[in-house]
Parts: structure tokens; sequence; C-alpha cells
């Protein structure tokens, strides 16, 4: 499988009065910088087969973005993607062939996790994503198993590639 791995964008800050956390939108300057990082995802690698959010409206909205610039893709949301485990997470995409292309919307620090897991990276060390940035992986077979980084971009060179 190729897991394609993206941090949410900007959201309103947490902490903001009478906004919970799990209701946080994106900001209006955070959908615009993700319109064109989501156009640099798209020139770097084709269509994914599927597309999987968390149901958080944030992580919804900035997938709704990519599947936009990718076209003909539909989000489908995944619960385990909003704070779940990283064997949650692996179960969910263990429902897609290996040979299938998969993006995945989430937060910090779980997919930070994810990634540390299919490297294979100790407990403690981990890539971590910046808002609207993204990991491209090869997971020969399943998640538990590992896999090897292809690429690894902070948004702002997603949006210098549009």
């Amino acid at each position: 499988m190729r897991l394609l791995i993206i941090r949410h964008a900007t959201a309103v800050p947490r902490g903001t009065p009478d906004m919970p956390d799990d209701e946080r939108p994106l900001t209006k300057k955070g959908e615009r910088r993700f319109r064109r990082a989501a156009a640099g995802l798209a020139r770097l690698m084709k269509r994914p087969d599927a597309l999987l959010s968390s149901p958080l409206p944030r992580a919804r909205r900035t997938a709704e973005i990519a599947a936009k610039e990718w076209g003909k893709v539909e989000v489908q949301e995944e619960p385990a993607l909003a704070g779940g485990s990283f064997n949650e997470i692996a179960t969910a995409l263990g429902r897609f062939p290996t040979e299938s292309t998969v993006a995945i919307v989430g937060h910090e620090p779980d997919l930070s996790t994810v990634l540390g897991r299919l490297l294979g990276t100790s407990h403690g060390e981990r890539l971590t994503f910046k808002k609207g940035g993204a990991a491209l992986t090869d997971v020969p077979g399943s998640l538990s198993e590992g896999g090897t980084l292809v690429w690894y971009l902070p948004p702002r060179i997603l949006r210098r590639m549009a």
C-alpha cells in the first residue's frame, strides 16, 4: 500500500471561547493556504484510491479540499483518525488491498505515531507534521510490519509545487 499521511490545515486556535475542540473549523487563511498545498500534492502524485478523514471538522474540510484538487475521490470518515490508537488505525487501513493508494487526514500526535511505527523509530523519536504537511510511505504488507518513507514535506514546499 502507498499511504499518504496528511495533517489537517490551520484551524481556529484551541481554547477559543465558545468553540469546543472537536468543533474547531479551519481558518480562512488555513483553507486558502491548504488549497495551494493540495494543488502541490495533486501535481506530485495521482489521485488516491481512497481518502479517509477524521470526522472532526478541521480534518474533514482539509480532506474535502484535497479531494477537490484530485477530483473523483470521495472523502470517507474514519473515527479511528480522531484519536484512535495505532492498532485501530491499522485495522481501518487493513480493509484496503496492498496494491492501493490510501490517503488519510488526521491530527497530531496520532499521525506522527503512525509514521514513527511504520519507520520503526524508537519510542519518543518521531517526525512531526506541520499543519497541512504530508508524508508518503510504501507499506508492502500490514502496517504493523512497517514501511518505507518516500517523502516528507512541509506545507510550504507543497505550496511551492502548486
